[in-house]
C-alpha cells in the first residue's frame, strides 16, 4: 500500500505556524505565471504514517549496515557510529565558516593535526583538506602539477600517462586540466608495462597517475623503477588513493616515489560513503610542491592556530575549508585506532581478500594468478560457456541478501568481477559469500534461466537497463488520480 492510499482529507503530520511577517512583494520575487495556483497533490497523512513510510523505504534499501557490501575499489566498510557522535558535537556542527580564527581554535587544531597524520601516512611533507572527493583531489593535484611545471618555465608538458586498468576519473581529471591522456598497457603480471612506459615518457610528460595496488588488486613490483622513469624525464608521480586501504601502516606512497597522494576519507578512513556525498579527498604533496597548495592552510603559531596562504598557491578549490564534518569523522577514526590499528586494518583486509580469492578460484576464472592485496578481480568466463554473463551473477547474488561486487571493471578483464571484502567483515560473513557464489556457479550450469531472470526476492526485479538509461525517471510527479 502506498502512502497515497493512506491519504485522507484534513489529516496532518505537521502544521506550520501562521505567517508572522507581512506578505508583501511576492509578485516581485516570483512572477505570477510561476506561482502555484493549486495545491501540489501531496498525500495528507499523519505523522506516524510518514515515519512508517520512510522507515519501510529504508528497509528496502541495501547498505553496509544491512549486510555484506563487497564493492570492489570502493572500500564499503563499516563506519563506527561513535564518529557520528563526534561530528554531531555542538562545538563542531554549530560552527559558522565566517567565524574569526580565535573563536574556532578547536576546529583549526583538528584540521592541523589531521593534515599532519595524513602527511605522515603518505610519507610526504604537507596536506590540504579542501578537496571534496577523490576526483576533486585528482583535479587539484593535476592543477598543482601544471602550476609547478609552469613556475619553472616548463610549460610544454601536457601529457598525462595513465594505465589501461585505471579508475575512470583519472583520464577525466587529466582532460579537465587541458592535458592529453596517453594509455600505458598492463603487463602479464598485472602491473605497468615498464618497457612501454619507458618509450612513452619524455619532455612532454606532465606525470603518471597510478594507484598501487592497482585496480586488479595487485601491488606493482616495479614501482621504484616506474618512479625513476618518470622523474628522469622531469615528470611527477600521482598516487590515486582509492586503494590506500591496502597499505596503511605497511608502506608509504612517498617512499615509493610518489610526489602527490590523494586519500578518500569516505573510503579509507571510514566516513559515510555513497548516496552522493559528502565525501572528502585531501591531497598530500612533497616539499617542493607545498608552496602550490590551495589556500587557506592551517598553521600552528606561538599564539595558536591560524590560516595562511602558500606562496605560489593555485587558489581556493572549494568554498571555505572542505567538508568539515567528514574531517571530524576521519580524525576520530585515526585517533581511535592509532598507528598499530592502521597496520592491522590493511593486514586484515589483505588476508580477507586472499582468502576469498583462493576459495572462489575453484569456480571462477582468475586472470592474474598471484597474491592480491585488499581486492581481487575474477572473471565470469567459466559461466559464459553456459550463456551466463557477469551481470546475471551479480543480480542473482542480490537474492542472497548480499550486494553485488563491481562488475565489468577494470575493462581489461573480460566479464570482470571485482571483489573487496574489507577488514570489518567476519570469517562467517566471508564464508557465506563463498557459499552463495558456489551456489550461483552451480545454478549457472544446471539452471541458467534462474540467473537470467534474477533477482527474484528484491522489492524491484530485473530492470530494462537500456530503457532506464534512455528514459530515466528522476523526479516524482503527481498522477491524475493523486491530484484527485
Amino acid at each position: 500500500m502506498s502512502i497515497f492510499d493512506s491519504s485522507a482529507v484534513g489529516r496532518r503530520a505537521y502544521r506550520f505556524p501562521d505567517l508572522d511577517v507581512p506578505e508583501v512583494g511576492l509578485d516581485e520575487l516570483i512572477p505570477r505565471e510561476h506561482q502555484r495556483q493549486s495545491p501540489p497533490g501531496l498525500p495528507e497523512v499523519s505523522e506516524v504514517e510518514v515515519v512508517r513510510h520512510f522507515t519501510q523505504l529504508s528497509r528496502k534499501n541495501h547498505g553496509v549496515d544491512v549486510d555484506f557490501y563487497p564493492l570492489g575499489s570502493c572500500t564499503m566498510k563499516y563506519n563506527p557510529k561513535i564518529n557520528e557522535d563526534m561530528a554531531a558535537l555542538s562545538g563542531f556542527n554549530r560552527l559558522h565558516p565566517y567565524q574569526t580564527e580565535n573563536t574556532v581554535q578547536g576546529a583549526l587544531a583538528l584540521m592541523h593535526d589531521l593534515a599532519g597524520y595524513l602527511s605522515a601516512i603518505a610519507g610526504l611533507a604537507s596536506t590540504t583538506l579542501q578537496p571534496a572527493a577523490g576526483a576533486h583531489g585528482e583535479l587539484t593535484g593535476l592543477m598543482i602539477m601544471r602550476e609547478f611545471q609552469r613556475h619553472r618555465g616548463d610549460e610544454q608538458r601536457d601529457e598525462v600517462i595513465i594505465p589501461d586498468s585505471a579508475h575512470g576519473t583519472n583520464p577525466a581529471s587529466a582532460m579537465m586540466v587541458g592535458c592529453r591522456v596517453r594509455e600505458v598497457p598492463t603487463d602479464s603480471r598485472g602491473g605497468v608495462d615498464v618497457s612501454a612506459l619507458r618509450e612513452m615518457a619524455g619532455p612532454k610528460t606532465l606525470g603518471l597517475m597510478l594507484t598501487n595496488p592497482n585496480t586488479l588488486g595487485v601491488f606493482d613490483e616495479n614501482i621504484l623503477e616506474i618512479a625513476e622513469i618518470i622523474h628522469q624525464v622531469g615528470g611527477l608521480l600521482y598516487y590515486d588513493g582509492a586503494n590506500a586501504n591496502a597499505i596503511l601502516g605497511m608502506v608509504r606512497p612517498g617512499d615509493m616515489g610518489f610526489d602527490i597522494v590523494h586519500f578518500n576519507l569516505h573510503k579509507t578512513f571510514s566516513t559515510p560513503h555513497g548516496g552522493g556525498g559528502p565525501g572528502s579527498g585531501p591531497i598530500s604533496v612533497s616539499e617542493e610542491l607545498t608552496p602550490f597548495l590551495p589556500y587557506p592552510l592551517v598553521t600552528k603559531t606561538a599564539s595558536g592556530y591560524e590560516f595562511f596562504r602558500p606562496a605560489q598557491t593555485i587558489g581556493r578549490v572549494k568554498a571555505f575549508y572542505g567538508n568539515f564534518g567528514v574531517l571530524v569523522r576521519a580524525y576520530a577514526y585515526v585517533r581511535t585506532i592509532g598507528a598499530d590499528g592502521m597496520r592491522q586494518i590493511s593486514e586484515t583486509a589483505v588476508l580477507h581478500a586472499n582468502y576469498l580469492m583462493r576459495r572462489l578460484q575453484k569456480s571462477f576464472y582468475l586472470p592474474y594468478d598471484r597474491h592480491c592485496m585488499h581486492e581481487f578481480v575474477l572473471s565470469g568466463m567459466n559461466q559464459k560457456a553456459f550463456g551466463i554473463r557477469t551481470l546475471d551473477i551479480a543480480k542473482r547474488l542480490l537474492d542472497h541478501g548480499i550486494h553485488a561486487p563491481t562488475v565489468y571493471f577494470p575493462l581489461i578483464v573480460d566479464e570482470a568481477i571485482m571483489v573487496e571484502p574489507t577488514e570489518t567483515e567476519t570469517k562467517e560473513t566471508l564464508d557465506r559469500f563463498i557459499d552463495a557464489m558456489y551456489a550461483i556457479a552451480a545454478e549457472a550450469e544446471a539452471n541458467p534461466d534462474l540467473l537470467k531472470d534474477a533477482p527474484h526476492s528484491t522489492p524491484i526485479g530485473r530492470l530494462d537497463e537500456a530503457a532506464a538509461a534512455r528514459r530515466p525517471v528522476v523526479r516524482w510527479e503527481a498522477s491524475v488520480e493523486d491530484e484527485a
